[in-house]
C-alpha cells in the first residue's frame, strides 16, 4: 500500500469521524452546562445519590456492553465479507441475545438490586423513599438503553456515524431540557428527573429502530436461529462478559465503596471528575469507534500488515486527541471548576485532573482492543486483563482503608491502566504478531516528545500568566492548543506523512476551487 493510498483510507476514516466531533463538540456544551445546571438544582447529597443510584443500575451495564463489543465484531466482519444472509442471521441472533439479557437484567435488579439499595447503601433516612423511586425509573432507563444497542452496534458496524451523531445530540438535549424542567417544578426533584431521563431513553430507542429498520435490510423483524452462530457468539461475549465484569465492577463499587465511607458530596465529586473525563475521551473514543469496522474488515479481509499499520496509526491519533484537550484543562482546572460550577464539591479538583491522566494513558490502548477482539481469540486477552482489574479494585479497597483521601483511587486506576497498556500489547503481539520495537519506535516515540514539549511549554504559558479572568483562561487554553497541534505536526506525525497530507489537501482544495462557478 502506498502513502497515498494509504491517507486516502485514513481521509475516509476521517470523515466519517469528522460527524462524530460535530456531535462531540455540541454534547460536549451540552453535557458540560447540563451537569452544572442539575447539580446547583439537586443540591450536592441529591446529586451524590443519583450518582450512587446510577452506580448500582450501572453494575449490570456489562451485560450490555459485553454483547455490544461481540455484535459489532460479527457485524462488521459479516459486512467485510459482503455475505448478506450471513449478516442478517447475526442480526437476528444478537437480538434474541439481548432480549434474554434485558429479562436476566430485570429480574437482578429488582431482586439483588433492590435489596443492596433498601440495605447496603448510606442514604438519610429523609431521602431513601426518593431514591427507591430514582432507581425504579434508572433501571426502565437501563433496560431502554440495552434494548438500543443492537442497532447501535449495526449503526457503527456500517460506519454510518451521522445517525449516531444526530441521535446522540437529540439525547443531550433532552437530558437539558428535563435539567430546565426540573428548575420550574415545586415538588421533589431527584425521582422526577429519573422519570424524565426515562422519556429520554425511550425516544432515543424508538430512533435507532425506526432508522436502522429504513436503512438496514438485516435489522427487520424476523426469528432465526443458528446453533452454531449462538455458541460462537456467546463464546466470543463470555470472555467479553469477564472482561467487562471485571472493569464495570470495580469502578461502581468503588463509587460505593466512597458513598459508605465518606458522604455523596464526595461521591458527586468523583462523578463530575469522571464526567468531565469522559467527555474529552469521547474524542479519541470516537476516532475509534470510526476506525474499530474499518480494522476488523482489514483483519476479516486477511490484510494483516494493513491492520497493523492502521493499528500503529490509530494508537497514535486516539492519544493526539485525548492530550490536545486534557492537557489546557488538566493545568486550567482550578479556574475553569470555579467558572464552571461557581462551588465545586471538596475533591473535584483531585478527581478531574487524575482522571484525565487515566484517559490519556488508557487512549493509546483503543486500536489495540479492536484489533485483539478483531481476532476472535479473547480469552487470554479477557482473563489477564480483567484479573488486573480485580487486583486494582483491592488495592483501592485498601488504600481507603488505610486512610489515604478518597482521590487516592485515582492514583491506583493510573497505575493499573499503565501496566494493562503493556499487558495488552504483549498479547495482542502473541495475536497477530508485529515488531515491539516498531511500536515503540512508531507510536510511543512520537507521543512521549509531543506530551513532554507541549506539556513543558503550556505549563510555563499557564505559570507567567496567572490571570484566571474567563478571558485569560480562554486566551491560555487556546495558546496551548495550537502549541500543542504545531507539536503534533511537527514530532508526531513522519515526514513522509506530513508530505502525503499536504499533497492530499493541495489536491482537495485544487478540486474545490474547479467546483467552484465563476
Amino acid at each position: 500500500m502506498t502513502d497515498i493510498d494509504f491517507f486516502k483510507a485514513v481521509n475516509s476514516i476521517l470523515k466519517n469521524t469528522l460527524a462524530l466531533y460535530a456531535r462531540q463538540i455540541i454534547v460536549l456544551l451540552v453535557s458540560l452546562y447540563t451537569v452544572r445546571v442539575l447539580l446547583n438544582t439537586l443540591g450536592e447529597d441529591d446529586y451524590g445519590i443519583y450518582c450512587v443510584i446510577s452506580g448500582v443500575v450501572s453494575l449490570f451495564t456489562f451485560l450490555g456492553t459485553s454483547m455490544a463489543l461481540a455484535s459489532q465484531r460479527f457485524l462488521a466482519f459479516e459486512i467485510g465479507r459482503g455475505d448478506l444472509e450471513a449478516l442478517k442471521r447475526v442480526f437476528s441472533v444478537s437480538l434474541t441475545l439481548y432480549l434474554l439479557i434485558a429479562v436476566l437484567a430485570f429480574l437482578l435488579l429488582e431482586t439483588v438490586g433492590l435489596w443492596f439499595v433498601r440495605s447496603k447503601l448510606a442514604i438519610s433516612p429523609e431521602r431513601f423513599q426518593a431514591a427507591v423511586w430514582l432507581y425504579q425509573f434508572s433501571i426502565i432507563s437501563f433496560l431502554c438503553t440495552l434494548l438500543t444497542t443492537p442497532y447501535l452496534s449495526a449503526t457503527i458496524a456500517h460506519e454510518d456515524m451521522g445517525i449516531f451523531s444526530t441521535l446522540s445530540i437529540v439525547d443531550a438535549f433532552l437530558k437539558l431540557g428535563a435539567v430546565f424542567l426540573l428548575q420550574s417544578l415545586e415538588t421533589d426533584k431527584l425521582p422526577v428527573y429519573g422519570l424524565f431521563l426515562c422519556f429520554a431513553a425511550s425516544i432515543c430507542l424508538v430512533g435507532y429502530v425506526s432508522t436502522c429498520h429504513v436503512r438496514y435490510k438485516e435489522c427487520g423483524f424476523f426469528f432465526y436461529w443458528d446453533k452454531t452462530l449462538f455458541k460462537e457468539i456467546t463464546s466470543f461475549t463470555g470472555w467479553s462478559l469477564f472482561g467487562e465484569l471485571t472493569a464495570v465492577f470495580p469502578n461502581q463499587a468503588v463509587t460505593i465503596l466512597l458513598n459508605q465511607m465518606f458522604s455523596p458530596a464526595v461521591v458527586a465529586a468523583r462523578a463530575i471528575g469522571a464526567q468531565l473525563s469522559g467527555v474529552i475521551r469521547t474524542f479519541s473514543t470516537h476516532f475509534n469507534t470510526g476506525l474499530s469496522p474499518f480494522l476488523i474488515k482489514r483483519y476479516a479481509a486477511g490484510q494483516r500488515d494493513e491492520t497493523i499499520q492502521y493499528m500503529f496509526l490509530g494508537a497514535r491519533i486516539a492519544f493526539f486527541l485525548m492530550f490536545l484537550f486534557s492537557l489546557p484543562l488538566f493545568l486550567g482546572m482550578q479556574t475553569l471548576l470555579l467558572l464552571w460550577l461557581k462551588n465545586p464539591p471538596e475533591y473535584t479538583l483531585w478527581f478531574a485532573q487524575l482522571a484525565l491522566v487515566d484517559g490519556a494513558i488508557h487512549s493509546v490502548s483503543l486500536p489495540l482492543m479492536t484489533v485483539a477482539r478483531a481476532t476472535g481469540k479473547i480469552r487470554l486477552y479477557e482473563l489477564v486483563l480483567g484479573s488486573i482489574l480485580g487486583v486494582g479494585f483491592f488495592i483501592s479497597v485498601l488504600v481507603l482503608y488505610l486512610g489515604f483521601p478518597p482521590y487516592g483511587v485515582m492514583y491506583v486506576a493510573i497505575s493499573v491502566t499503565t501496566l494493562m497498556f503493556f499487558v495488552r500489547l504483549w498479547i495482542v503481539k502473541r495475536l497477530i504478531r508485529f515488531s515491539l520495537l516498531s511500536f515503540f519506535k512508531k507510536v510511543m516515540v512520537p507521543i512521549i516528545s509531543v506530551a513532554v514539549l507541549s506539556g513543558t511549554v503550556s505549563a510555563a504559558i499557564f505559570w507567567a500568566f496567572p490571570e484566571k479572568t474567563f478571558l485569560g483562561v480562554c486566551v491560555k487554553l487556546t495558546a496551548s492548543v495550537v502549541f500543542t497541534l504545531l507539536c503534533i505536526y511537527g514530532l508526531g506525525i513522519t515526514s513522509d506523512e506530513r508530505k502525503t497530507m499536504l499533497t492530499m489537501l493541495a489536491d482537495q482544495f485544487s478540486a474545490k476551487t474547479k467546483q467552484t462557478p465563476t
